[in-house]
């Protein structure tokens, strides 16, 4: 039995302070593991030499600086994460081992709005093929991430605005999907996941404090405060798509008038478009005609940068991010959408905050909550279901 302060107690944290680091990070060299946690780099080695015993890490020789060293990773075998993205019009999921390696992965048309119970059903059978393909049992899954457009009531676990998927109403989604597979399910809403997507993957890498933005059927924002998502007490931190422009403009799904959203939104934006694109044009296809030249596409992209940049601006007076990245639909568009992004936070935020700001594309487009949903399982996932027995003590 461990005693608080005992030297297998104090063994046992630095264990689980490397494989925290590790599974959080993708793959660290012992150096990068002995800077993040503070021990020393004999401890590191020690330590890392007992996971690599124990089946825990995979130890590579890469280099760093020029120099030769030891790049270390979460076994491939250590177990299997799944990632399950609900997007207004889509269904996307994944399958990644521990290593941060994307297994299989595949996206198909689905109106999630109208059934909670027909979009988990298919999300199912979505999640049992992929696992197929990929060649993994089912039951070395350790865990789902879940990822739906709307913010999730941290007390309750529902989704927070019945406005937004209005066929979800009285739903738990951790509950519903944790009930169909069997395993622990982690939710959040689809713009902290495109946020930690693109920190562990793509253009937040190596970034702090980030703000990912996405501007697709409604507009929302991730946030990323000290390498942490910031949800908020109520989960609702990030609702930029809810800042106020107009009080005399259009009404809101939120029932206030002016919103960001009602500016920026596909559903808001691609009626200005109808009159001389028709009716069944989509946001990809503006962008898609906009970098081609057409004029008035492009100049809806343009506004809808400057108003994306207002909200933008906001977020820099009161938070100071030294990244954000644009993701969804606009986030194609290039520097159509980014230049006009760009002006209004230069005019609208304090100049030390957007001096301190880069503003970049996602790296990562559409994928970039499905990942998300598989980084949340690796961030969110105990360090002793890794650990199992070591040296003769246990999980409690």
């Amino acid at each position: 039995m461990e005693t608080p302060g005992s030297q297998s107690s104090l063994h046992r944290a630095n264990l689980e302070r490397v494989v925290r680091a590790v599974r959080s990070a993708g793959s660290l060299t012992q150096a990068e593991i002995a800077r993040t946690t503070g021990l020393s780099a004999a401890t590191v080695s020690n330590i890392v030499r007992e996971l690599g015993d124990l089946g825990t890490v995979d130890v590579r020789t890469t280099s760093a600086g020029g120099r030769r060293a030891r790049s270390v990773s979460l076994s491939t075998d250590a177990g299997i994460v799944v990632g399950v993205d609900f997007g207004h019009s889509h269904l996307r999921v994944a399958v990644g081992n521990l290593a941060h390696q994307v297994l299989a992965e595949e996206a198909e048309p689905f109106d999630v709005d109208s059934s909670a119970d027909q979009g988990f059903s298919r999300a199912e059978e979505l999640v049992a093929r992929l696992l197929a393909m990929a060649g993994v049992d089912r039951d070395k899954t350790i865990g789902v991430g879940l990822g739906v457009p709307g913010p999730i009531d941290v007390e309750t676990g529902t989704l927070g605005s019945t406005a937004i998927l209005p066929g979800w109403r009285g739903i738990n989604p951790r509950e519903e999907l944790a009930g169909r597979l069997g395993v622990p399910v982690h939710v959040d809403n689809d713009a902290n996941l495109g946020a930690l997507g693109e920190l562990v993957w793509g253009s937040g890498r190596g970034v702090r404090d980030l703000a990912y933005i996405k501007v697709a059927s409604g507009v929302g924002a991730g946030l990323v405060i000290n390498g942490q998502i910031y949800r908020g007490p109520g989960g609702t931190a990030g609702e930029i798509g809810h800042i106020t422009l107009d009080e005399s403009g259009s009404v809101c799904r939120c029932g206030n008038r002016g919103c960001l959203e009602t500016f920026t939104a596909a559903r808001h934006v691609l009626p200005l478009l109808h009159a001389n694109h028709g009716t069944d044009l989509t946001m990809p296809r503006v962008v898609q005609l906009a970098r081609e030249g057409d004029p008035g596409c492009r100049r809806v992209i343009a506004d809808v940068g400057r108003n994306v940049g207002h909200g933008v601006a906001q977020l820099c007076n009161l938070l100071n991010p030294t990244r954000v990245v644009l993701g969804g639909d606009l986030a194609e568009a290039g520097e159509l959408a980014l230049g006009p992004i760009r002006d209004s936070v230069s005019r609208y935020a304090i100049p030390s905050a957007a001096r301190r700001l880069t503003l970049v594309p996602g790296a990562l487009g559409g994928r970039a909550e499905v990942l998300g949903a598989l980084a949340l399982v690796l961030r969110e996932m105990g360090d002793g279901v890794l650990l199992g027995a070591v040296n003769g003590y246990r999980q409690s």
